[in-house]
Formats: structure tokens, C-alpha cells, sequence
């Protein structure tokens, strides 16, 4: 049970935050559509019924002591296991990719939940690691663990989801308390590896990636032979967008290439060059602020956490959220290859936003429950 003392700590700043979003991604996805040319509102009413669901989940998340389901780590993570290994089996083939899994009605997608089932066991395996963190053995397990997920979320194919996993450990690692040892020492073997790497996938007949992923990185770096190709249509007409919404944007449902549908996928991955273009640079830097708020607000609890559980339970939630922002903001601004994360909070998806609902609820449950000592007067 959540105390009152506990519950004047519910922060309603971080609600308010991720409503705000919520609500700014419900009027692009309506531009997206077409809705005012008389286009079926689906997927508007699919996201604001996936929210309503979604507060649920966060409020339910925020007032279960994190402690409580700190003893479910290793559940949460056999069952994430499992969905994913179903999803290799029994999954939903779109695209070329099979992501989705059907379970009756629902269509789900395990690698986004999968993201706070790594993010809850891989905090309290650290915290309960924490005075071993930095034998080889422990790094080790941490591998392994992080490693089995990776592979079948590899499988599906998905490298950017797999990215946002590394991510998240990396981070984790490092506010668990890991020697700068092993830091130096990854970046003397990591920055020739990455290298060999880039030069080895420059070759038409590289085994490491699919043809679709080193098109996309090889369409980014060269710009000016992939300008007319396919892999960078999508790059070059949302930079387009962005780029003609200039400083106050056209106006809702007034972006010339948005509503001639020059945008593809402007509902998902491409949100943000919607906004972009109808709202312009205001637009965009008061997306890029709320989130970022968002940010500094969440970290600013993890650093009064009371445990080092709590802390890194923000901390992986956080890294989830900047990560996956910092990339789809990169993909649609040209900065990184063509990748299928979205905008958290902002682009369509029921999964996507789910999972960073219930990230959120976790954040407010350390919230509450913060050391008592730094309100005393």
C-alpha cells in the first residue's frame, strides 16, 4: 500500500509532460491521415484508446513498490524470452520483418516490452552484483543475460531495438559503479573494431548485415549517389519537410508534402518531419524541450533515489527514452540511417507507447518513495 506521505510525491509535472506529448503526437497523427480531407480517424481513436490503457499501466506500475517487482526480475525476463522465441515461431510477417505476435485480438510487439523486462532485471541483477560489478565472471553473466535477448530480437531481423538494448547496458553498467578499466579499455578495442566493421560492410558481398541495412548505411553516407534511390527517398523528403516548414511552420494540415503523401510512413517513424513541416522549428524545439525536460526531471529523482535499485531503474528508462529519441530524430534529419524506431510518445503504436508508459510509471514509483530526508525542513 502507497502511503499519503508517499503519494504527495506522485509527480504531476512529469503526468503533465508526458500527456502533453501524448496529446502533440494525437494532432500530427491526425495530419498524418488526412483527417481533415475527410480520411477515417482510425488510427487517432487506436491512439488515444492505446493511452487511456497505457495511464493505466503507469499508474498501476507507480503505486506497486518497485522492490515488489524487483522480486519478479527473473519472471519478467523468462516471459520476455518467451514472447520473443514465439515470435520467431508464430510471428506476424510484415515487410520482411517478423516483430508482431498475435494473441487473440491483440497485436503486440515482445522486443518493446522486452525493454523494460531488460531494463528491470538487469538493475537488480547489478544491485544485487553491486560489490562484484567489477569482476570479469559478473561482466560475463551481464553478457550473457544481455545476449540472448539481443540474438533473437537479431533474428527477427531488428538491429535497432538491439541497439537500444546495448545502449541501455552500457548505461547501466556505468552507474552500477564499472571501472574505468574496463571503459578505456572498450574504447581501445571498440574504435578499430567499428571501424573494420564500417570498411567490411562497404563490401556488396559482407555476410553481417541484410542487403535492406547496408543499403541504408551506404545510402547515408554517400548522399549524392542515393539521392534518386529508393533507400534514401524516404530521408530526402522528410528532410524536405522539415526543411520547408522553416521558423513557425504551414499550419495544421497545411504541409504541402505531408497531405500530397510525399511522407511515407508520417504517422510512425516519420512523425516528425510532420510536425517539422506544419509547425516548423518552433514546432520541433518545443518537442525536442518537453522531452528533454522530461529527461532532467527523471534524472533528477534517480539522483535522490534512496536505493541503487531505484536509481538505475530511472536511469534505464531514461536512456530508453533519449536513445530511442536521439535516433529517430537523426533517421528523419538525415544524421543516421533509415531505422525503424519511433518517437517516443509521439509516433503511432500501441506497443511502443505502452512500454514507455510503464517506463514512466516506474520512474514516478521511485518518485514516491525517494529518501525522506532531503524534504525535511
Amino acid at each position: 500500500m502507497i502511503s499519503k506521505q508517499q503519494l504527495k510525491f506522485f509527480d504531476i509535472l512529469i503526468v503533465f509532460l508526458v500527456t502533453v506529448l501524448v496529446i502533440i503526437g494525437l494532432i500530427a497523427i491526425s495530419s498524418a491521415q488526412h483527417v481533415n480531407s475527410g480520411a477515417d480517424p482510425i488510427y487517432v481513436r487506436k491512439q488515444i484508446i492505446w493511452f487511456i490503457i497505457g495511464f493505466i499501466l503507469m499508474l498501476i506500475t507507480a503505486f506497486i513498490d518497485y522492490n515488489t517487482l524487483g522480486e519478479l526480475y527473473i519472471i519478467a525476463y523468462v516471459v520476455s524470452l518467451g514472447l520473443l522465441i514465439a515470435v520467431i515461431f508464430f510471428g506476424d510477417d510484415a515487410k520482411g520483418a517478423v516483430r508482431w505476435l498475435n494473441i487473440g485480438p491483440i497485436r503486440i510487439q515482445p522486443s518493446e516490452f522486452s525493454k523494460i523486462s531488460i531494463i528491470l532485471f538487469m538493475s537488480k541483477l547489478i544491485d544485487k552484483k553491486k560489490e562484484k560489478i567489477n569482476k570479469f565472471s559478473t561482466l560475463i553473466l551481464l553478457v550473457i543475460f544481455l545476449g540472448l535477448p539481443v540474438f533473437m530480437i537479431l533474428k527477427q531481423p531488428d538491429l535497432s531495438t538491439s541497439l537500444v538494448f546495448i545502449v541501455i547496458f552500457l548505461v547501466l553498467l556505468y552507474i552500477g559503479g564499472i571501472s574505468y578499466k574496463y571503459i578505456f579499455g572498450s574504447f581501445i578495442i571498440g574504435v578499430p573494431l567499428i571501424m573494420l566493421l564500417f570498411i567490411y560492410i562497404q563490401n556488396p558481398n559482407q555476410k553481417l548485415l541484410k542487403d535492406y541495412q547496408r543499403e541504408r548505411i551506404m545510402a547515408m553516407i554517400y548522399k549524392e549517389e542515393a539521392e534518386y534511390s529508393d533507400d534514401y527517398f524516404q530521408t530526402q523528403q522528410s528532410i524536405h519537410a522539415i526543411g520547408s516548414g522553416q521558423l513557425y511552420g504551414k499550419g495544421l494540415y497545411k504541409g504541402t508534402l505531408n497531405q500530397l503523401s510525399y511522407l511515407p510512413e508520417p504517422h510512425t517513424d516519420f512523425i516528425f518531419s510532420v510536425i517539422g513541416e506544419e509547425f516548423g522549428f518552433i514546432g520541433c524545439i518545443s518537442i525536442i524541450s518537453l522531452i528533454f525536460l522530461l529527461i532532467l526531471k527523471s534524472l533528477w529523482i534517480a539522483r535522490y533515489s534512496k536505493d541503487l535499485f531505484g536509481k538505475l531503474l530511472i536511469v534505464g528508462v531514461v536512456t530508453m527514452i533519449a536513445f530511442q529519441t536521439f535516433v529517430n530524430i537523426g533517421v528523419v534529419t538525415g544524421l543516421l540511417p533509415n531505422t525503424g524506431i519511433p518517437l517516443p510518445f509521439i509516433s503511432f503504436g500501441g506497443s511502443s507507447l505502452w512500454t514507455n508508459m510503464i517506463g514512466i510509471g516506474l520512474i514516478l514509483n521511485v518518485g514516491m518513495r525517494r529518501q525522506k530526508l532531503f524534504f525535511r525542513r
